[in-house]
């Protein structure tokens, strides 16, 4: 009976804590309402469809954090620049980007990475995991960005999440 109110008691403390904490306040009506929740997320967290990570090997964080943080500060002055100057220089578009790699967190990390690179966004994922679709700004040959996003992103990731 317990385990079909309660099918994770780790998740439903979780919970109510964490609900204690961003309400920061302790009531009778507070915990009540932590309770509550706990009840009700764990079902709907048990049919989301979980795809566990695998990690390979960490070599290649330190290098891709630095390419992270180097390709952020040159793209906000690249992006600056274009915006600050004349409005014929700008040519934005879109570009399908075919992934090599099939891991959803793989995917997520590529996403997320593009999408902190000023000057482009990631826009949608093919239902089959084939494609990224990416705004790019400033959009001149879009074989050479894929090949940019491939060697500095998308290879050291593979190897991260192989």
């Amino acid at each position: 009976m317990m385990k079909r109110w309660i099918p994770s008691p780790l998740l439903f403390v979780n919970i109510v804590v964490f609900w204690l904490l961003m309400v920061s306040e302790f009531s009778l009506q507070q915990l009540l309402l932590g309770v509550v929740l706990g009840l009700a997320i764990p079902p709907f967290a048990a049919r989301l469809d979980r795809e566990f990570a695998r990690i390979g090997s960490l070599k290649p964080v330190p290098k891709l954090v630095v390419v992270l943080l180097w390709d952020i500060l040159m793209c906000n002055i690249e992006v600056a620049r274009r915006v600050l100057g004349p409005e014929k220089d700008i040519h934005p578009g879109f570009i399908w980007y075919p992934l090599e790699i099939q891991n959803i967190h793989a995917i997520a990390a590529l996403t997320s990475f593009i999408t902190l690179t000023p000057g482009t966004v990631s826009a949608a994922l093919s239902d089959d995991r084939q494609y990224l679709l990416i705004h790019v700004f400033n959009l001149h040959e879009a074989d050479v960005q894929i090949a940019d996003i491939k060697r500095r992103y998308e290879e050291p990731l593979k190897v991260i999440f192989p």
